[in-house]
């Protein structure tokens, strides 16, 4: 029998706040914490918005780990067909973000890491193998700054409303040819791929061996469960893949005017975000034990 592997649970300040500050990070991580979440995502949407050192100490003091560090890209961040100048600026953003991750000890830094959100454009074949090996090209020195210090780079493909460039797990896993698995890997999250993916578990298994972190929500952007995905045969996935990492419930609020129009979200997902949260934690420790199952590959007869 193969037993099911227990994760770690996380949330995401984005829940109640936007930007997510100093002072928003002091308010909430006690209450994840207290509510019993093990870790936490933090954006960092500007350099500055917080202070690594003080995060650290609120984290440790919380008892809550860094899950990971989320780049934001809003427009004008962008790696593709863009201006060398806007380049150079992504490229000296996305390192901040590995470097405020090593500082509060994250192990990942994931996000749409390629293009400002929103962005679409039609390519054909030939443009978009261009524009992968024009990715490729200027990610590698925030790969090879990564790698340099401990930290992994989570590429997280979005739906096809927020891009045109990275849509569905092999597209991202194509795009990433020749880059480091060790250093670059998928940031999966249930909300895009349940848009562009025929089969949420299918696209955890195509993801093998660059699955790097994890986010989760209702299929609206809602508490985890609260909705029709496939939990079992995606949880089941994770654990044939070996995906050990945490599951970061990752959503919005409308009652913030710039990430409600930012994340498309114009009514209330739950009655109340506290609601949201513990609900979608009560629901993935629930589903998180549920029993051994048969192994996917019996050993053969001796």
């Amino acid at each position: 029998m193969r037993p099911a592997v227990r994760r770690e649970i996380g949330a995401n300040p984005w829940i109640w706040h936007s930007p997510v500050t100093g002072e928003a990070l002091a308010e909430v991580l006690p209450r994840l914490a207290g509510w019993g979440f093990d870790c936490v995502e933090i954006p960092l949407e500007q350099p500055g918005d917080w202070q690594p050192a003080n995060v650290a100490k609120l984290l440790g003091d919380q008892g809550l780990t860094p899950a990971a560090v989320l780049a934001v890209m809003p427009p004008g961040r962008d790696l593709v067909r863009a201006d060398p100048l806007v380049v150079r600026a992504a490229q000296d953003y996305l390192r901040q973000c590995v470097d405020a991750a090593a500082r509060i000890g994250a192990p990942v830094v994931a996000g749409p890491v390629y293009a400002a959100v929103g962005r679409t454009w039609q390519m054909d074949d030939a443009e978009r193998t261009a524009a992968y090996e024009q990715w490729r090209e200027n990610i590698a020195p925030v790969v090879a700054h990564a790698a340099e210090t401990g930290v992994r780079i989570a590429v997280e493909p979005l739906n096809r409303y927020e891009t045109s460039l990275f849509n569905t797990v092999d597209q991202t896993v194509a795009a990433m040819d020749g880059l480091p698995a060790r250093t670059i890997g998928i940031a999966l999250d249930t909300y895009h791929q349940n848009i562009e993916e025929r089969s949420l578990p299918d696209a955890v298994r195509r993801a093998t061996g660059r699955l790097l972190h994890v986010q989760v929500c209702a299929n609206d952007r809602g508490a985890p469960g609260d909705d029709h995905l496939d939990w079992p045969g995606f949880l089941d996935a994770l654990d044939d893949e070996g995906y050990q990492g945490p599951l970061c419930i990752e959503s919005f609020t409308a009652h913030n005017a710039t990430i409600a129009v930012a994340a498309s979200v114009w009514r209330p997902l739950a009655p109340s975000q506290d609601a949201l949260a513990t609900r979608g934690l009560a629901f993935l420790r629930e589903a998180e034990r549920r029993p051994a199952r048969p192994a996917l590959f019996s050993p053969p007869p001796a």
